[in-house]
C-alpha cells in the first residue's frame, strides 16, 4: 500500500496517510515546496520503520544498540535520557519522531510557520513575531484550556497521552500534555508521566495484560488501564503527586518544559506562561 497525499478542501493544510501513520500539516511560505518535501520525505518513513520494528519494539537499555534509520534514531535519542528502571522501548517516541522528521524536511522551503501534527503530537516551526496556539480537549470534548507557543520559547514538541489516546497506558490519567524542545522528546514524556499519574492495586481500576488486547503491543504481558471508576478527591490527589513527581524529575533533567496533568476534573500544572487551563476545579499549580 502506498502512502496517499491530499490537499484537504481548505487548500492550506496537507492530509498524509500511510498504514497507521495520519499526518496533518500546515505551512505559512513557500507552502507548494514544504507540502512536496513533506510527501517525498513521508512515502519512506513507514518502509524504514518497519524495517527495524522488532529491535524497536524491544525494551531499552543503555547497551542497546542504536538503530540504522533516520527517525528510528530520532526515537532513541528521545528515550535513551528517560531509561531508569521504568519499563521503556522506543515505540514510546514514535509518533513524535515521526513529525519531527517530517517537519526537518520541509525546512528546505522558506517558511513562516508551520506544524505537523501526527495523531495530537505535534512538530513546529516559528520564526520571529510568529506563535502557534493549540486547544486542549479531553477525549469527551471537554474545554481543558489552550496553549500558545511564541518564537522565544525553547518549545518546537507539544505531545498528548493517557488512557483515553490511541496507545494503551499504564496509568489512569485522563490526559497528559507535554511541552518539549521537539515532538519525539515530549511525545515520550507524555507517556511516561501519563503511566505514573497512578494507584496501584486501587479496586475501582481495571486492568489487563496489554498482549490479550493487542498481541502486537510493545508492552506484552505488563498490565494497562482499561477502566477507571470514579475516584475519590484524596486518591485523585495522590495519583497527580505521582504524576507531579515525574514531571519536575524531566524538568529537573530539562528533558521538557513543562505539562498539563488532567484526571476526573482536576489539573496538575507547570508551564503557566504558555498553558491557559479552562477547568479550574480544582487546580493544583
Amino acid at each position: 500500500m502506498e502512502a496517499n497525499a491530499v490537499i484537504l478542501p481548505c487548500g492550506q493544510r496537507l492530509h498524509l496517510q500511510h498504514g497507521p501513520i495520519d499526518l496533518i500539516i500546515g505551512a505559512q511560505g513557500d507552502r507548494q515546496a514544504a507540502f512536496s518535501a513533506a510527501t517525498q520525505r513521508f512515502s519512506t518513513i513507514l518502509e524504514e520503520l518497519v524495517s527495524e520494528l522488532p529491535e524497536l519494539r524491544l525494551p531499552l537499555t543503555r547497551d542497546t544498540p542504536t538503530p540504522l534509520g533516520d527517525t528510528a534514531q530520532r526515537m532513541d535519542r528521545a528515550v535513551r535520557p528517560t531509561i531508569t528502571n521504568t519499563y521503556v522501548t522506543r515505540m514510546a517516541a514514535v509518533a513524535g519522531s515521526v513529525a519531527d522528521t517530517v517537519l526537518d524536511a520541509m525546512k528546505v522551503a522558506t517558511l513562516s510557520r508551520a506544524y505537523v501534527n501526527n495523531g495530537g503530537d505535534i512538530a513546529l516551526h516559528l520564526t520571529k513575531g510568529q506563535t502557534f496556539t493549540l486547544a486542549i480537549a479531553g477525549h469527551n470534548g471537554r474545554d481543558f484550556g489552550r496553549i500558545t507557543i511564541h518564537y522565544d520559547d525553547p518549545i518546537r514538541g507539544i505531545a498528548t497521552s493517557g488512557r483515553h489516546g490511541r496507545s494503551f497506558s499504564m496509568g489512569i490519567a485522563d490526559s497528559v500534555t507535554v511541552l518539549a524542545e521537539n515532538a519525539a522528546r515530549a511525545d515520550v514524556a507524555a507517556t511516561l508521566i501519563a503511566n505514573s499519574v497512578d494507584l496501584p492495586e486501587h479496586p475501582a481500576i481495571t486492568r489487563k495484560p496489554a498482549m490479550i488486547l493487542d498481541d502486537t503491543s510493545d508492552l506484552g504481558d505488563l498490565p494497562v488501564v482499561v477502566a477507571c471508576g470514579p475516584l475519590a478527591e484524596y486518591d485523585i490527589t495522590n495519583a497527580l503527586a505521582r504524576g507531579r513527581a515525574k514531571t519536575d524529575a524531566f524538568i529537573n533533567q530539562n528533558l521538557i518544559s513543562g505539562a498539563a496533568l488532567f484526571l476526573q476534573g482536576h489539573s496538575e500544572t507547570t508551564c503557566p506562561a504558555q498553558l491557559s487551563i479552562a477547568q479550574r476545579t480544582p487546580h493544583h499549580a
